[in-house]
C-alpha cells in the first residue's frame, strides 16, 4: 500500500469517526428532549406564581412543581383523562386552564366538589350549608360589601356541577375566581401543586431561602 493510499484510508476513518461523534451527540440530544417532553406532558410541570391571589400561602415569586399525573394523566389534543390516582379534594391547590381564556393558568384552592352547594355569607364560606375550616383564608380588607354587583364576600348558593370544581384564591379579598367567572371543568385541570423550588422576592431583589423545598399545604 502506497503512502498516498495509507493517507486516504486514515482520512476516511477521520470521517467515519466524524460522523459517528455527531451522531452520537444528536441521539442523546433527542432523546434528552423526548424525555423532557414526556416529564413535562406526563409528570410534573413548573409553574411561576404572577400574582397575589393565593397569598400568605403562595407569593409572587414563587416557582412551583405540579404533579400531573395525580387526577389522570391527560392524553394530548383531548380532555380524556386517564389512570387517575384519586379524584381533586376540597383545599387541594390545583393549576387550570382559565375558563374564560384557556391560554392561561390559574392556580387556586379547591372549594367546592361536583354536588356541593357553595356559598358566601360576610366572608365566610358554607358547604351544604355548613361553615368549613378555613385555615388558609387570608381577608386584606375589613370592609364587607352587601349582596348585589360584587359577589366578593357575599355570593350563592350555587351548586357545583358534574366534573367540576368550585374554586377560591387564598387571598380571598384580592382573588379573581369562581365568585365571578364560574366552575372549572375537572378535563382543565393540570394538576396539584406539591412543592416550592425556588422563590425570588422581586421587590428586594434577593431569593426567599426559607420557602425553597416547602411542600404546599
Amino acid at each position: 500500500m502506497t503512502k498516498k493510499d495509507k493517507d486516504t484510508n486514515k482520512e476516511k476513518e477521520m470521517t467515519v469517526q466524524g460522523k459517528s461523534q455527531f451522531r452520537e451527540w444528536a441521539e442523546s440530544i433527542a432523546i434528552a428532549l423526548i424525555l423532557a417532553l414526556f416529564v413535562r406532558t406526563f409528570v410534573v410541570q413548573a409553574f411561576k406564581i404572577p400574582s397575589g391571589s393565593m397569598e400568605p400561602t403562595l407569593l409572587i415569586g414563587d416557582h412551583l412543581l405540579v404533579n400531573k399525573f395525580l387526577y389522570g394523566t391527560k392524553i394530548p389534543f383531548t380532555d380524556i383523562k386517564v389512570l387517575p390516582i384519586r379524584e381533586p379534594e376540597r383545599a387541594d391547590v390545583v393549576v387550570f386552564a382559565y375558563p374564560v381564556d384557556p391560554s392561561k393558568d390559574f392556580i387556586k384552592r379547591a372549594i367546592g366538589l361536583p354536588g356541593d352547594k357553595v356559598e358566601v355569607r360576610n366572608k365566610k364560606v358554607y358547604v351544604n350549608d355548613i361553615a368549613i375550616p378555613d385555615s388558609h383564608a387570608h381577608f386584606a380588607d375589613d370592609m364587607i360589601y352587601p349582596r348585589g354587583n360584587d359577589p366578593r364576600d357575599n355570593f350563592g348558593p350555587v351548586t357545583v356541577p358534574p366534573d367540576s370544581l368550585f374554586v377560591m384564591g387564598d387571598n380571598r379579598d384580592r382573588s379573581y375566581d369562581s365568585r365571578f367567572w364560574g366552575f372549572v371543568r375537572k378535563s382543565e385541570i393540570k394538576g396539584k401543586a406539591f412543592i416550592l423550588y425556588w422563590s425570588w422576592d422581586r421587590e428586594r431583589f434577593l431569593p426567599r431561602l426559607t420557602r425553597i423545598a416547602n411542600l404546599i399545604d
